[in-house]
């Protein structure tokens, strides 16, 4: 089986093909948009590339061609040879990741998503993004009215934030100067949009069977249901409900040499967005399902601990939930979540 290598570019990409004995049989440079029907001319071969933004599109075509398919991470490719003794050209990149191919029977991959995986994580990283530029947004308004002397504008959602801002100034007899008109008018727009949003957020969790599923457990919403989904895409690749806890970088890490042993915080290795709607249900949760004993739990651990560590130890714990929920198919029963008691941080 040949071994096709490609450092992907965002127009061209390279190519280097070795043979299983290691010897190059071709190197070429062919557009990037082009590598699906490359890849389709090609007998069945091992395909490696570098993890990065076009990576898992030509993983999926190569896959279709019926190619082996291996993402290689960012982190790793150092290790064989890309970018080494600082010289960094797409051709040696392309010979390095070919060779380290050869070599290594079982070369390291990262998990390409499914198209539902990745549709699921756009949704609600084009939301976030939205919702980031309109905060950016009010915040730098809230900066001129200060410098105005302005003083506070009455609370309220963001979403009347203009209004409040306009009543405001014109209370004071003022008037709102051309460029904050314009900084009002594009939060307006921002707000109609992120409402959208949120619409098509819940109609995609409402309709996907897994994000219902989850749903049923206290505290997971549309956001969180999708995020989780999107991250995990497949439930059998966790072989337990620790390794899915760790993945997300909500286990304790470990500092220890030779006598001395010490235990740290959370990793936070995994994806810091999942990570952070986790720990926003864990909040949700326990304002709102007092009662659950899952949450009850978290009482008793904030009594020892303290309430951050609390809310922590309670988002591991629904991770874990999370992943029994999605494996067995059952909604959330608290008296079963429960039954296993959990390590506390």
């Amino acid at each position: 089986m040949d071994h096709v290598a490609i450092d992907l570019g965002s127009r061209e990409s390279q190519i280097c093909v070795r043979s299983s004995d290691g010897q190059v049989l071709k190197e070429d440079r062919v557009p990037t948009r082009s590598l699906g029907k490359y890849l389709a001319r090609r007998a069945p071969s091992r395909v490696v590339l570098e993890a990065c933004a076009e990576a898992f599109s030509v993983a999926d075509a190569a896959l279709a061609a019926g190619h082996e398919a291996i993402v290689v991470p960012a982190s790793l490719a150092p290790s064989l040879g890309v970018g080494d003794r600082g010289i960094k050209t797409d051709v040696r990149d392309a010979r390095n990741l070919s060779e380290a191919s050869c070599r290594m029977s079982r070369l390291p991959s990262v998990h390409v998503p499914t198209q539902a995986s990745r549709e699921r994580k756009s949704i609600c990283g084009v939301r976030e993004a939205l919702v980031q530029v309109r905060t950016k947004l009010v915040n730098t308004v809230r900066g001129w009215g200060r410098a105005q002397g302005l003083g506070t504008i009455r609370s309220g959602s963001v979403d009347t934030f203009p209004h409040r801002l306009r009543e405001h100034v014109t209370e004071r007899q003022g008037e709102v100067p051309a460029y904050i008109k314009r900084a009002l008018i594009s939060i307006e727009t921002l707000s109609v949009q992120i409402s959208e949003a949120d619409k098509e957020l819940e109609e995609k969790a409402e309709g996907d069977a897994t994000c219902r599923l989850l749903m049923t457990a206290p505290g997971i919403g549309p956001t969180a249901s999708v995020r989780f989904a999107a991250v995990v895409d497949e439930i059998k690749r966790f072989p337990g409900a620790h390794r899915l806890e760790s993945y997300l970088g909500l286990t304790p890490g470990e500092n220890s040499s030779s006598a001395r042993t010490r235990r740290t915080g959370v990793t936070k290795a995994g994806a810091p967005k999942v990570r952070w709607a986790l720990v926003q249900s864990a909040w949700v949760a326990r304002r709102y399902y007092k009662d659950d004993p899952m949450v009850v739990w978290s009482f008793e651990v904030e009594k020892r601990r303290g309430k951050r560590i609390a809310v922590t130890a309670l988002a591991r714990r629904l991770a874990g939930v999370l992943y029994a929920m999605w494996r067995d198919g059952k909604e959330y029963d608290g008296h079963h979540a429960t039954r296993a008691p959990a390590a506390t941080l």
